[in-house]
């Protein structure tokens, strides 16, 4: 459905893209993961027809953007980071009278479609009011209704939720992945929760680069390594800074009085961790292995990618 060939991007003297490629197969939601500054936005804004490319191919539907005799822009549905939309319009004024008639919908399709899709992103309460006195996180929502209008086969959505309060943010969560199977969703975003919640595939950028591309359970049984979480009570001390130097520990995190350890050897650590903790009088509240999370797994890929650029 999606299909990147060596994408390179310049923006003057800086590389947002450096070589790209990924592909997205139907019916999937593809977490497209990384940093802020990796060249999440710069490559949906080139899939979506915004932004042109320096070097490379891409493809929607195997119609080759700007080449391709056939618009692919009728194909697609794009929601910007920070949609922008006319302030004196209400939300159904919008998408009946604007959006809908873009793409053929006549007056009595444009209204029925604008009332499903205001009652499915939540806003039939302000679908009467001025979108200037909406909301960032309303305007979010609208953003979203306005993508889907036309039923496209492909959504581009860069950061759907970073505007969302949290049940703002499940509720259209759970809409993506009510989504899955009837259009296929290039999910961009820094927040590694959601793509670990609703998305089957994971690709992780970083720098312009693809650092890998994998089913998200894959990826976890792949690249996890073990991780224990100790909670003490009071301060962990110089606790952590003894444990780094440790030569099975990969990364240790804390979190006020709880700290994440990433080991290589779970058994020695099992044993050893403990040990330090005794030789530094610590009182442990908890010691356990848990099962690590995308984080852990994007933290250590990107902090490989780094070492090796």
């Amino acid at each position: 459905m999606v299909r990147i060939e060596n994408l390179i991007k310049h923006y003057g003297t800086v590389r947002a893209l450096d070589g790209l490629s990924l592909n997205v197969e139907p019916g999937v939601v593809y977490g497209f993961l990384g940093p802020n500054g990796a060249g999440k936005t710069t490559t949906l804004r080139i899939l979506a027809g915004l932004a042109r490319a320096d070097q490379g191919r891409a493809w929607i539907l195997d119609e080759e953007i700007g080449r391709s005799e056939i618009d692919v822009r009728p194909l697609i549905g794009v929601l910007p980071e920070e949609p922008s939309f006319y302030a004196w319009m209400t939300a159904r004024e919008y998408l009946r009278d604007f959006v809908a008639p873009l793409y053929g919908l006549d007056a009595r399709a444009a209204g029925q479609r604008a009332g499903e899709l205001l009652d499915t992103v939540g806003l039939v309460e302000a679908a009467d009011r001025r979108i200037g006195g909406y909301s960032r996180g309303m305007k979010q929502r609208l953003g979203l209704a306005q993508a889907l209008i036309h039923r496209p086969k492909v959504l581009l959505l860069d950061e759907p939720v970073s505007a969302l309060d949290p049940a703002g943010r499940k509720e259209i969560l759970d809409l993506i992945e009510g989504l899955r199977g009837s259009a296929t969703i290039l999910f961009s975003t820094h927040i590694l929760a959601d793509v670990e919640r609703v998305c089957d595939m994971v690709g992780i950028i970083a720098k312009g680069r693809l650092i890998i591309q994998s089913p998200r359970a894959e990826l976890l049984d792949r690249y996890a390594l073990p991780l224990f979480e100790i909670e003490v009570e009071g301060s962990f001390g110089q606790w952590v800074e003894r444990v780094t130097q440790l030569p099975f520990v990969k990364n240790v995190t804390v979190s006020n009085s709880t700290a994440r350890v990433l080991v290589q050897d779970i058994k020695t650590a099992r044993k050893r961790l403990l040990a330090t903790l005794v030789d530094e009088e610590l009182s442990v509240q908890r010691f356990e292995i848990v099962h690590p999370s995308l984080e852990d797994v994007f933290l250590r890929l990107t902090e490989q990618a780094s070492t090796t650029a």
